[in-house]
């Protein structure tokens, strides 16, 4: 089933058109608990969209008995819900043994998607949920009527958001304004921008973001490709040190402070460092999780030899650790100096 075909009179005006990728902060440059607007992560496949908020609305669809149709100013009625959470574009869909660490920990204002489901009353074989955004146009060689992602419907049960706020403030337009869905502990791709419709159905949605990227091959005990794939939906644990800088001189014989963020779709259980490429690993303390914002881990230590010196850190989820290389969550390491 190709992507829903847009009216032609709907469709939003595009400019620029074509790929575009911000580079957000580097890990070390991720210093705030909740990153700026300005330094979150900008990317899209097809162009900018331009929407008229006053003409602008969402629709939900598909199997249920209800269909709905809601304006920003119906949407802004309804109770309003704040989520802060991380953000993490998985980096290129066809090479997930690549690590990017776009990531940032954002606060959402919107509407929850699951009292908007509840009110369309869906149908007993609804088990999907489609997401359409205004973006379209052509990627490499494919021509796109629009953006569409899906998710398992279970998922919009628990915190998925319409939101129309970023950080507190409107979406600005690289953002996905007038409204965007945000799917927290799912990665960026999944969050579609400019939202104009959302569809219940029995099965996944056959466009290219769905079948053609942003799958990942499945790899059997023996790290042997099988044959299959499976979405790239929940972000896998990981995290990245902030200080030490990269390349930052540490004093010999005075105790240094190695700290960083971890996150992941469950929340993060254990974090441990290594102040030696990853040959040993002691544990550091990370903070208890609050919602789905990202976790502080620390760790002190006293380095006595004038060297260089490579840290890790690795993190831990429901018994899954970061791998040492070769996935996108790979461990990420800092080289720095002692002396």
């Amino acid at each position: 089933m190709r992507a829903p075909k847009l009216a032609t009179m709907n469709r939003a005006r595009i400019e620029p058109s074509g790929p575009f990728l911000r580079h957000p902060l580097q890990p070390h440059q991720l210093r705030e608990r909740v990153t700026r607007t300005e330094d979150t992560i900008v990317l899209w496949h097809l162009g900018l969209p331009h929407l008229d908020p006053d003409s602008w609305s969402v629709g939900i669809d598909g199997l249920v008995e209800r269909p709905l149709r809601l304006t920003l100013d119906t949407l802004r009625q309804r109770p309003r819900v704040e989520i802060t959470s991380v953000h993490q574009c998985c980096g290129n869909p066809l090479r997930p043994d690549v690590p990017a660490r776009r990531v940032c920990n954002v606060v959402w204002t919107g509407v929850r998607l699951a009292d908007l489901i509840a009110d369309c009353r869906p149908r007993p074989e609804a088990r999907f949920l489609w997401a359409t955004g205004a973006d379209h146009g052509v990627l490499g060689d494919v021509d796109c009527d629009a953006y569409v992602k899906d998710m398992p419907l279970e998922r919009a049960a628990a915190d998925v958001l319409i939101a129309y706020e970023m950080n507190g403030a409107p979406l600005r337009p690289e953002n996905g304004f007038p409204a965007r869905l945000v799917v927290p502990g799912f990665y960026g791709t999944n969050s579609v921008k400019w939202l104009t419709q959302m569809t219940l159905t029995d099965r996944r949605a056959g466009g290219a973001f769905t079948t053609r990227w942003y799958n990942d091959p499945m790899v059997d005990a023996d790290g042997r490709n099988t044959g299959q794939t499976t979405p790239v939906w929940s972000v896998a644990p990981e995290s990245v040190i902030v200080s030490p800088a990269p390349g930052e001189t540490i004093a010999r014989g005075t105790p240094v402070e190695i700290w960083g963020w971890a996150w992941a779709d469950g929340g993060i259980d254990r974090v441990e460092v290594s102040m030696n490429g990853g040959a040993s690993w002691q544990a550091a303390p990370v903070e208890a999780r609050e919602g789905r914002t990202w976790q502080r881990f620390s760790a002190s230590w006293r380095f006595t030899d004038s060297a260089p010196v490579t840290l890790c850190a690795r993190a831990a989820s429901a018994g899954v650790i970061q791998p040492p290389g070769g996935r996108r969550n790979a461990i990420h390491r800092v080289e720095a100096v002692v002396a």
